[in-house]
């Protein structure tokens, strides 16, 4: 008997037809695939009847891991590994254009989708990234420039990622139950020709910076970080706007101008 665990934010999907709309998000057949957070493998089950190329599951759980291993004892198609995403090397398992599924714990699914954002070559590495979050989150991840969600997840997001489609599922739909409505977003990497950030930290660091004063003008934290010549550089920026009141765009071409410091 293998039981749900409060501390890792488990709750495992058993509505069969959200596990088919979630996998039928895009094309499993001869592809490579990765699974964050498998639990008890209802994702798996599914992907495995679309005849993957190879399939990789990363759990954290050693109990579940221990169950994955037993129950996938004899597919050789699989590797399963022990670990926590957040401290795990991802890039020495992922394949040339792999897709990427993830029932994401809610608890660190930010960090999950900002790991992946910072991913180096990821244009490269995934075709299609398909993750669940908790409505809330979710909605802040896809919110546009402006609105009342708009923040640090989708100016980060906007930046590295394309939405494809997205979709609520009831929290009748889990075992044990949460208290939210999740939401699955499709994901498509792309690649962001007009502005050139070298290094991914130094936009999440500029957004902590000003969102982390998000009542205030940016002019006087605009200023530690840029001089005068470079503000004046900046398209359309007004310095007595608030952090929510400047687009994607112009935190893009912020970072471009910090990296030349």
């Amino acid at each position: 008997m293998v039981f749900t665990k409060k501390s890792l934010g488990q709750n495992f999907l058993i509505d069969k037809n959200i596990i088919k709309k979630i996998i039928n998000s895009t094309i499993v057949k001869n592809k490579n695939i990765i699974e964050i957070g498998p639990g008890k493998g209802a994702l798996t089950d599914e992907i495995l009847k679309r005849n993957p190329k190879s399939l990789k599951l990363i759990e954290k759980d050693n109990q579940l891991c221990k169950f994955l291993k037993n129950k996938y004892l004899n597919n050789q198609n699989i590797k399963i590994f022990n670990r926590d995403i957040l401290n795990f090397n991802l890039c020495k398992v992922s394949e040339k254009n792999s897709i990427i599924f993830g029932n994401l714990p809610y608890n660190i699914s930010s960090q999950i989708l900002v790991k992946i954002i910072k991913f180096k070559n990821l244009t490269s590495k995934f075709t299609n990234i398909i993750f669940m979050f908790q409505k809330e989150l979710g909605e802040k991840i896809v919110s546009k420039f402006p609105s009342s969600n708009y923040g640090r997840l989708s100016i980060l997001a906007n930046y590295k990622l394309e939405i494809k489609n997205k979709f609520f599922i009831s929290a009748n739909c889990f075992f044990p139950k949460p208290k939210v409505t999740s939401m699955v977003i499709h994901f498509k990497p792309k690649f962001n020709s007009k502005y050139k950030i070298n290094n991914l930290e130094n936009l999440e660091k500029i957004t902590n910076m000003l969102f982390s004063k998000k009542r205030k003008m940016i002019n006087k934290s605009l200023k530690k970080i840029l001089t005068d010549s470079q503000i004046k550089k900046i398209p359309n920026l007004k310095i007595s706007s608030r952090p929510s009141e400047i687009s994607p765009e112009t935190y893009y071409k912020i970072t471009e101008l910090t990296e030349k410091n």
